[in-house]
C-alpha cells in the first residue's frame, strides 16, 4: 500500500519539482522583460522616471497613455536600421567561424584518449576562469598599433609599417572569436564523443573513403551539436557591448552599444526599450530553434536508451 501510494505521487512531485525553475524565471527574466515593454511605449520627459506613465488616473477617470513614436523612429531612421543589420552580419560571421574553427577541434578532442581528452577540455574551459573584460583587454595590447602582434611582425620582417587593426571591426571579430569559440565547442564535443565508432567501421568496411564517412555518417549525426553551439554563440553576440566597445572603432555598429548610448548618454529610456524589445524579438526565431533542437536530441538519446 505505501509503494503505490508513492507511485501515485510521484506525477505530483514531479509537477512541484518544476516550480522554483519557473518562478526565479518568471521573476527575474519575464517581469523585467515586461518593465521594459511597458518604457518602450512611454514617452521620453525630463524627471525622474524620465519616461511618461502609461497609465494615470485623472477625475476618477483611468488613462492610458501609449506611444508609438520609438518604434516607428526604429523603422525609419537608418541609423538603427544599419545597427541591427550590422549586429546580425557580425553574429553570423562570427558563428560562421566559430563553426569552421571549433569542429575541427571538437572532433580532435572527441577522439582523442581520455587523458589528453581531459587536458584539451581544460584548455578549452580555462579562460572562463578569468574575467571577460580582462582577457579583452588583454587583445587590446595585443593589437594595438604598438602591441604585441605588431611589433612581433615588424621584428621578423613581415610587414614594413604597424597593422591599422585596433578599433577596426576585424578586431571586435577577433574579440568574438576568442571569446564565444568555447560555446561552439563544448556541446558539439558533447555530441561527437557519443558518437558510435561502429557506424564509421561499417562505413569503410562497406568501401567508403574517410571523407566520405565523415560527410555521410559523422557530420549529420553530429548536427545536433553544431546547432546548438551555434545558437549558443549567434543569440549573446547579437547583443554583445564588451567586445565592440573595447576593441570596434566609433562606426562599429553593435545593438549593445547602441542601447548603452540611449540608456545612459541619451537618457532616453523610452528609445532603448525600444530597441531592447526589437531585439528579443529578433533572437525568439534562434531560441525557439535552440529549444526545439534541445528536445529532440533529448527524445532521440531517450528512444536509443530504451533500445
Amino acid at each position: 500500500m505505501k509503494r503505490f501510494f508513492m507511485r501515485d505521487r510521484q506525477p505530483a512531485l514531479r509537477k512541484l519539482a518544476i516550480v522554483p525553475p519557473f518562478a526565479w524565471l518568471a521573476l527575474f527574466l519575464l517581469v523585467p522583460f515586461l518593465l521594459v515593454l511597458k518604457i518602450s511605449f512611454a514617452d521620453l520627459r525630463f524627471g525622474i522616471p524620465p519616461y511618461t506613465p502609461l497609465a494615470t488616473l485623472e477625475n476618477e477617470a483611468l488613462r492610458l497613455s501609449v506611444y508609438f513614436s520609438s518604434y516607428k523612429l526604429l523603422l525609419t531612421d537608418s541609423l538603427y536600421i544599419a545597427t541591427y543589420i550590422s549586429s546580425v552580419k557580425m553574429a553570423l560571421v562570427t558563428t560562421v567561424c566559430c563553426g569552421l574553427i571549433g569542429y575541427p577541434m571538437a572532433y580532435y578532442i572527441a577522439r582523442a584518449t581520455p587523458k589528453a581528452r581531459n587536458l584539451m577540455l581544460l584548455a578549452v574551459i580555462l579562460p572562463f576562469w578569468t574575467s571577460l573584460l580582462l582577457r579583452v583587454y588583454a587583445w587590446v595590447g595585443i593589437l594595438r598599433s604598438d602591441g604585441l602582434l605588431n611589433t612581433a611582425l615588424l621584428a621578423l620582417g613581415v610587414i614594413d609599417a604597424p597593422l591599422e587593426l585596433y578599433r577596426t571591426d576585424i578586431a571586435v571579430y577577433i574579440g568574438l572569436i576568442y571569446a564565444y569559440l568555447p560555446f561552439f565547442i563544448l556541446p558539439l564535443y558533447a555530441n561527437l564523443v557519443k558518437l558510435d565508432i561502429r557506424l564509421l567501421e561499417a562505413a569503410h568496411d562497406l568501401g567508403a573513403r574517410p571523407w566520405q564517412a565523415f560527410w555521410n555518417v559523422t557530420l549529420p549525426m553530429s548536427m545536433p551539436g553544431v546547432v546548438a553551439g551555434a545558437l549558443l554563440v549567434f543569440i549573446p553576440t547579437v547583443g554583445e557591448y564588451v567586445i565592440p566597445e573595447m576593441l570596434g572603432g566609433a562606426d562599429t555598429l553593435m545593438m549593445g552599444r547602441l542601447m548603452w548610448t540611449e540608456f545612459f548618454n541619451n537618457t532616453d529610456w523610452p528609445m532603448a526599450a525600444a530597441v531592447t524589445c526589437v531585439m528579443v524579438l529578433i533572437l525568439i526565431v534562434p531560441l525557439a530553434l535552440l529549444q526545439y533542437n534541445q528536445a529532440r536530441q533529448f527524445d532521440l538519446e531517450r528512444r536509443h536508451g530504451k533500445n
